[in-house]
């Protein structure tokens, strides 16, 4: 049986973590509903069960459909159409959904069918909570839930927990990776194709690269153009390498890809990357628009980097102050380059070409 997909098996894990949350905010919802109703102690662990039976088959469709749907291809047509466009298709769905379980008592009819007589089922019903009333709060979490996962979407997940929270509403100095990944020849593909043709090309890639950059813990910082800037902390990147990790994972999805990207476009994307590491500091900024946004030189020194990837014919630079933060990297062959005077700058930086280092079979690890 095939190893499942580190995606998938983080997608499992974030649904189970929700389920789990919830089946116990249920139980403790339908022991409340008991207690105010006056109901006697097995009354009140009967609405406990049922409760938690209401929230699983909801909360299984709802975060079952926000976090295993996107990778399907009903999920990207939906994805694809006008943010609104989505939530009222998805409100409409999770609706129907909540009104079925909670209209008709479904928990609670399972309970009493499984446990009691039909005269203490109708002793039951009458003391559950109104159904308008459970329908309304239900109804209303949903779509919170909902807007909650569509908006950690639009803007990644990191960035809107760090934002509901508060983490940049003062600036703060961080230690920090960050990972320019170049899409090489989409220039010349727009002379040959078009603009249309070039933002199908490069949404493929980013899409197929959203994976490998979740896989290993990283954030994208912005798309600009046909790059791709991620970022970690010192912390979170550097167990396993996890920024040089990623770079390679993301190259083994676009290898994958290949003969579908050649039947689509008549070309397969190539890569250059770049990473650099130091301190920056980090904070909100704006108005109506809030960002959270990186203020420091390693970002120029990273786009420099990243430039003389074409002097030095070499697709994936390093410099020695990311190496110096990282662990795990004796999966990696190393090429020390010596200093390098990079455009735009007066101090040299010491940098490495890293290549993944061929599995026992003779091929690279990617």
């Amino acid at each position: 049986m095939p190893a499942m997909r580190a995606g998938t098996k983080r997608r499992g894990v974030l649904f189970l973590r929700i389920l789990g949350l919830l089946l116990l905010v249920g139980a403790f919802w339908g022991s409340l509903v008991g207690f105010v109703f006056g109901e006697r102690p097995l009354g009140a662990v009967l609405l406990a069960l049922a409760a938690m039976i209401n929230t699983a088959i909801v909360t299984s469709v709802i975060a079952g459909g926000e976090i295993f749907l996107p990778e399907t291809r009903l999920g990207r047509a939906l994805e694809a159409a006008p943010f609104l466009v989505t939530v009222a298709v998805k409100g409409f769905g999770y609706g129907a959904v909540i009104a079925l379980v909670f209209g008709t008592r479904l928990g609670l009819h399972v309970v009493v069918a499984a446990l009691l007589s039909p005269d203490a089922a109708a002793t039951a019903l009458r003391h559950t909570m109104p159904r308008a009333v459970a329908i309304a709060i239900a109804f209303s979490l949903s779509l919170n839930l909902m807007f909650v996962l569509q908006m950690s979407r639009l803007i990644g997940n990191r960035t809107l927990r760090d934002i509901l929270l508060g983490r940049y509403h003062r600036s703060r100095a961080e230690d920090r990776f960050f990972l320019f990944v170049d899409i090489v020849g989409s220039t010349p593909l727009g002379e040959r194709v078009g603009p249309d043709a070039v933002h199908r090309f490069l949404g493929e890639v980013f899409r197929l690269a959203s994976d490998p950059i979740d896989d290993h813990r990283g954030e994208v910082y912005q798309y600009v153009g046909d790059e791709i800037v991620i970022t970690w902390t010192v912390a979170e990147g550097r167990g396993g390498a996890r920024p040089v990790a990623s770079f390679f994972a993301i190259e083994g999805a676009l290898a994958r890809a290949a003969p579908e990207f050649e039947r689509q476009f008549g070309t397969v994307p190539r890569l250059r990357a770049a990473l650099h590491a130091g301190p920056v500091i980090a904070g909100e900024v704006g108005g109506s628009r809030r960002a959270i946004v990186y203020h420091g030189d390693v970002m120029n020194i990273t786009s420099r980097i990243e430039q003389a990837t074409r002097d030095l014919e070499h697709k994936f630079l390093v410099s020695s102050d990311a190496l110096e933060r990282l662990e795990g990297v004796d999966g990696y062959t190393l090429d020390d380059l010596g200093l390098q005077r990079l455009r735009g700058r007066t101090e040299a930086v010491r940098v490495y070409a890293v290549t993944a280092k061929p599995s026992p079979n003779g091929r690279q690890t990617i």
